[in-house]
């Protein structure tokens, strides 16, 4: 006798596939409608960061919840102080400060993650993610995660490029100078070594011949057991480049010597000052803006030159004066060539409009100036507010002694030269 069987077995695989093409239909019209909305500027995430809640009126709104603030500016005002993020989680957890996860149960909050019995302990990766959240300077920040399918639970980042961001969309809760000077400190990470701290200075000097970095060494048998060493020399590139070794005492101070030098004339001669770095400026800018208004002209006219050759191709192909092969390969290299020197003249007019801009990054120097007047030591806040970088010199023999020359890249101004003064 045959067994008997259900008539709907024989139809569950077209069902399943009506099933998995509704799915992916509706996963594709969800993520038109968060396209949609993402580009024109409102939040897509469901849940704002610490710091932020939905704005009771508009829900498309965030306003700046006063409590989570608190904490997101003392992990910024630790990160300053020269602290890491698994540091600063060790503080955090220390001093009992809620985790965003118990925070938001207290305040009862939308929060993504249950509560449990590690919910009270800090990670570094929550505390990194804060750090190197742009939404902090009042931004909206939208497509900076995306799946690979529907069926993925997983998110993956996606590159900054993608990012779409709409600035001064709500009250910021950090400065953009603290935020620049925690990625500064970020790009830069000291790791605690079996040795101790990493100097302040690491990632910050490059050998003023090669261009590479300058690489941290330790040596208890020395007396001066930390200096830095030229990383192409270290890398025995020894033909490329010399050691232009220095020792971290002896960079400190030199540093530390030239800043508060140019701290102090700037303070007590802040006319002539300013009147430094103006003209230096101006006379940079016009020899910079005249080769760059040179180079847009010539990249121009052969922008329209290859115009012109591409219409002709065209024309000799549709004659069958030329080959659809041929007519390819050459259409393609002047269309290359085309899109190249496009994108380098809007990388140069982009240049040209910053330019003009000089004179907001010389009154951005002032302020530093007056907010760090007087320093004693030389922090990680202090080196990255003022510093860009440092060159480091090969080491020349004067007078029988060796002596080292450094060259200070200074943040918004560039390398300074002061005259001497009492």
């Amino acid at each position: 006798m045959d067994s008997e069987t259900n008539p709907d077995d024989d139809i569950t695989p077209f069902k399943n596939i009506l099933n998995e093409m509704y799915a992916k239909d509706c996963s594709r019209k969800i993520k038109a409608v968060v396209k949609a909305k993402g580009n024109s500027g409102k939040h897509i995430t469901t849940i704002p960061p610490l710091g932020y809640m939905k704005d009771p009126d508009d829900k498309e709104k965030w306003i700046v919840d006063e409590e989570g603030a608190a904490i997101v500016k003392e992990i910024f005002s630790l990160c300053v102080k020269g602290y890491g993020p698994s540091q600063i989680a060790r503080i955090l957890t220390k001093n009992k400060v809620e985790t965003p996860t118990v925070y938001r149960a207290r305040k009862k909050m939308p929060c993504p993650h249950k509560l449990n019995e590690k919910s009270e302990i800090w990670d570094y990766k929550s505390v990194a993610g804060i750090l190197e959240d742009m939404q902090y300077l009042g931004h909206t920040v939208n497509f900076r995660s995306y799946k690979k399918s529907y069926k993925a639970k997983r998110r993956i980042d996606a590159p900054k490029e993608d990012w779409v961001i709409f600035e001064n969309t709500q009250e910021p809760i950090i400065d953009k100078e603290t935020f620049d000077i925690v990625q500064k400190i970020r790009e830069s990470r000291r790791r605690p070594t079996g040795m101790g701290e990493m100097s302040v200075l690491f990632g910050m000097l490059y050998c003023a011949d090669c261009g590479r970095k300058m690489y941290l060494c330790r040596c208890t048998t020395m007396k001066q057991a930390e200096y830095f060493n030229c990383s192409g020399y270290r890398k025995n590139l020894k033909r490329t480049c010399s050691s232009h070794q220095i020792t971290v005492r002896a960079v400190e101070e030199m540093i530390k010597n030239d800043l508060q030098f140019t701290i102090r004339y700037a303070s007590e001669n802040k006319e002539q000052f300013l009147s430094i770095l103006t003209s230096r400026n101006e006379a940079k800018s016009k020899r910079e803006l005249k080769a760059s208004l040179r180079e847009i002209d010539e990249s121009e006219a052969r922008i329209k030159t290859l115009d012109k050759i591409i219409q002709s191709l065209y024309e000799d192909k549709v004659a069958d004066k030329l080959s659809e092969d041929r007519y390819m390969r050459m259409s393609e290299n002047y269309e290359n060539e085309q899109r190249l020197l496009m994108e380098k003249v809007s990388i140069l007019k982009t240049d040209i409009e910053k330019s003009k801009s000089k004179s907001d990054d010389i009154s951005r120097f002032i302020l530093l100036v007056d907010k760090y007047s007087d320093f004693g030591e030389l922090t990680p806040e202090i080196l990255r507010a003022f510093i860009d970088k440092v060159l480091i010199y090969e080491k020349q023999k004067v007078d029988g002694h060796y002596r080292h020359t450094i060259e200070i890249i200074y943040n918004f101004v560039g390398a300074v030269e002061i005259p001497d003064f009492d």
